[in-house]
């Protein structure tokens, strides 16, 4: 007897931005999305991020314990609400992303157009905030996750948004020494073009006199 369903992920959600979906955008390929994705998980081919939100295992890490980072796991979730190039990583998971902030954090930071409640996750004790912003008017880059590449704010940009509100992110004491690393490599000439763009011209002073720019000089 044939059998009636295939152990492998369908082409159409292993496609999908960051390998992330909802359960309700698994509709167009299962008549009914839940039992089916519970089979998969139960063949270890999907992750749990959080109620109704899956990631795709990548190939090579099947067989292991593996959960991604939390900021792909944040842009992952964003992306399935709303969409891949109207979201971006930034304030604190920015500064994690850049590689400024060594420890893990239990509170991801994403840009959207639109406001969201918070999403707290299901495979650790973290949450993913969403803040409200016009997300083309923000200075972006793409960084490679874990679960491929994202948006995320530059360096200049998350220097802003991290003084403009340091405690956004509930780890307001790591915000100094994340400035510190992201002024060390930040263009200073693009960073003020920005703050007076943006009218964040009080938090850039902020921002220099953590890191002792001397403005009498």
């Amino acid at each position: 007897m044939a059998r009636q369903h295939s152990t492998a992920v369908p082409a159409v959600l292993a496609a999908r931005p960051l390998r992330t979906f909802r359960t309700g955008q698994a509709e167009d390929t299962y008549a009914y999305p839940g039992p089916e994705i519970a089979r998969l998980r139960e063949h270890g081919l999907l992750h749990r991020l959080a109620n109704g939100y899956y990631v795709v295992i990548p190939q090579e890490l099947m067989g292991r314990r593996w959960i991604p980072d939390l900021e792909a796991a944040a842009a992952g979730i964003a992306t399935t609400i709303y969409g891949y190039d109207d979201i971006v990583v930034m304030g604190l998971s920015a500064a994690r992303l850049h590689g400024a902030i060594p420890r893990a954090l239990a509170t991801a930071i994403v840009a959207v157009p639109r406001q969201h409640r918070p999403i707290r996750l299901t495979d650790r004790p973290a949450v993913v905030r969403f803040v409200q912003r016009s997300t083309a008017a923000l200075d972006v880059e793409r960084i490679r996750t874990d679960l491929g590449p994202t948006l995320t704010t530059t360096p200049e940009q998350t220097i802003l948004d991290l003084a403009h509100r340091p405690t956004l992110g509930d780890s307001a004491a790591e915000v100094p020494a994340a400035v510190g690393v992201l002024y060390a490599r930040a263009d200073p000439h693009r960073l003020r073009q920005l703050a007076t763009e943006q009218r964040r011209l009080a938090s850039l002073r902020r921002a220099e006199d953590w890191v002792g720019v001397d403005h009498g000089s």
